[in-house]
């Protein structure tokens, strides 16, 4: 099988190599050398007797070193086509909706797989902290979940806010006393860049009971800005997501179910390193597998980049938080939030009860 493969990616290379060639032109032994365009009345002739030729050697090499990374792009698109077969465009169909930039997308999301690697997460980053832990962390991003809902804030500023705190968190040694500070802030902040309307500074002071002032969360946010060089463009697990189950062609609730995985684990501080694109196609795997009994497709490797297999181990640790959080966890403020009729009350369905997550699950401890 793969010696066949490998001689189909060759005939196709091959192929295509000629295709570009075009006709094939024959010269004279010795003849055609130079860089000069020759005739075939001088080619006979002396080379003393030739004009004088305006070398191009860097430029000729600048161009040829451009060329490279396209000719490798084009044979990787050609060896992806024979293992995956012919893969759909998902976006031709947006070509006259100027709101999805159907140009753009596909270069608007390269970009963006590389800003989530730009502003990663460490594992383990709170082992710097002298005062805040994996604890602290989990009741505090509950509480903002609340705070999230309460306020009918987008999904988006949720998933920033989670980030905004981790960045920051990881960056800066925060006092527990100071930690809600922090947390209520990254919401603020997120909802600044977020939101139409963002609620006010006092909505938040009313939201901490006033635990802390105006002039608090202003100085706050002043210092958590700077910390993060004001970079506040890191990709959300949700702008994934939307990407991924318009390539997989999912139903609204296995879509739904996904989102329920991604907010699910943001409580979860061992989950915190993972990249947001990896989180996203993990969670819409575990969903599929759990509501349709369908695997990862062909045109889902494509756009995600991702493989089943590389997926799997992932897969396993969200099934067993799937566990955990149906079982015994005090932390059920996105459990309740999916438990209502406007998220189709996914939190509440039977499935995630089912065998299918329990022997996922099961195999989680394999793949630690």
């Amino acid at each position: 099988m793969a010696f066949a493969r490998s001689v189909a990616v060759s005939n196709l290379l091959n192929a295509k190599d000629k295709k570009n060639t075009g006709k094939i032109t024959h010269r004279g032994a010795l003849g055609n050398i130079s860089n000069a365009p020759v005739s075939k009345a001088t080619e006979g002739k002396q080379l003393s007797k030739l004009p004088p030729v305006k070398h191009e050697k860097c430029e000729k090499i600048e161009e040829v070193e451009n060329k490279a990374p396209i000719i490798v792009q084009q044979q990787e698109e050609i060896i992806k086509e024979i293992i995956l077969g012919p893969i759909d465009d998902i976006d031709k169909d947006d070509k006259e909706n100027p709101q999805l930039m159907s140009e753009y997308v596909k270069d608007i999301y390269g970009y963006m797989r590389i800003l989530e690697s730009r502003y990663i997460i460490r594992p383990d980053y709170l082992s710097e902290q002298t005062e805040v832990n994996g604890r602290m962390r989990a009741i505090l991003v509950d509480w903002l979940v609340q705070v999230h809902l309460r306020f009918h804030l987008l999904q988006e500023t949720l998933f920033l806010s989670v980030a905004i705190l981790d960045r920051y968190l990881q960056k800066n040694q925060v006092a527990k006393s100071k930690l809600q500070l922090v947390g209520v802030t990254s919401v603020w902040i997120a909802s600044k860049y977020e939101e139409m309307h963002a609620p006010e500074v006092a909505d938040f002071v009313y939201i901490t009971d006033n635990a802390y002032t105006k002039s608090e969360m202003r100085q706050m946010e002043c210092t958590i800005m700077k910390a993060l060089d004001f970079q506040l463009g890191r990709p959300l697990p949700i702008h994934f997501l939307r990407r991924f189950s318009k390539a997989g062609e999912v139903e609204g609730e296995t879509h739904n179910l996904a989102k329920y995985f991604m907010e699910m684990i943001l409580v979860e501080y061992d989950m915190v390193h993972y990249l947001p694109s990896k989180i996203a196609a993990a969670a819409l795997l575990l969903s599929k597998l759990i509501l349709e009994g369908t695997q990862w497709t062909a045109s889902l490797v494509h756009y995600s980049t991702y493989t089943e297999a590389e997926l799997l181990p992932l897969v396993y640790k969200l099934a067993s938080f799937v566990i955990k959080t149906n079982s015994a966890t005090k932390l059920v403020a996105v459990k309740n939030k999916f438990a209502s009729s406007k998220f189709l009350r996914i939190s509440k369905s039977e499935k995630l009860s089912s065998q299918v997550v329990a022997s996922l699950a099961d195999k989680s401890g394999n793949h630690s």
